[in-house]
């Protein structure tokens, strides 16, 4: 079987539920409840979505988000959102590093965080220069979208570790 890739104007998509569209294609098919996941989410953020059914099966494959007219871009943008919801840092308040525990005392999208850091070259990503993504000590995920955005006294506190 050969994969569906999507491309420029040749679906639309309905937004069903926080995660899930409906896509019709141009040539009458329809695909219910897909969801939209991304195939390399730490760097691929516009390329590549794959649009998985209720089983896990994919139906079809987005190349390039910035190939789609701007409302289904949107739908599958906020869907995807919604899916890998990463807070995004925009200052850091604090940084304390004491018996091998780097603690961040940051402000995000979504509120106050305190993110804590044992293993300092898994927990922190510098990716393309500029986007920085943490990981904490139970897993959660944060991003720094472009680390030149920030505060000089909140860019300062991280560099010492990228």
């Amino acid at each position: 079987m050969s994969r569906l890739y999507i491309d420029n104007d040749m679906a639309r998509f309905t937004r069903k539920d926080i995660t899930l569209v409906d896509m019709e294609l141009y040539d009458g098919r329809r695909f219910t409840d897909l969801e939209p996941r991304r195939l390399f989410p730490l760097t691929g953020l516009e390329k590549y979505i794959t649009l998985l059914d209720t089983e896990g099966n994919e139906q079809a494959i987005i190349r390039n988000l910035s190939t789609l007219p701007e409302n289904d871009r949107k739908i599958i943008e906020e869907c995807l959102e919604e899916y890998y919801l990463i807070p995004k840092i925009t200052r850091i308040a604090d940084c304390k590093e004491k018996f091998g525990l780097l603690t961040f005392y940051v402000e995000t999208d979504k509120g106050d965080a305190t993110i804590e850091i044992r293993n300092i070259v898994h927990g922190i990503k510098l990716m393309y220069r500029t986007r920085v993504l943490l990981r904490d000590n139970n897993d959660n995920r944060y991003e720094i979208p472009d680390i030149n955005r920030l505060d000089k006294k909140s860019r300062s506190k991280i560099e010492l570790f990228l």
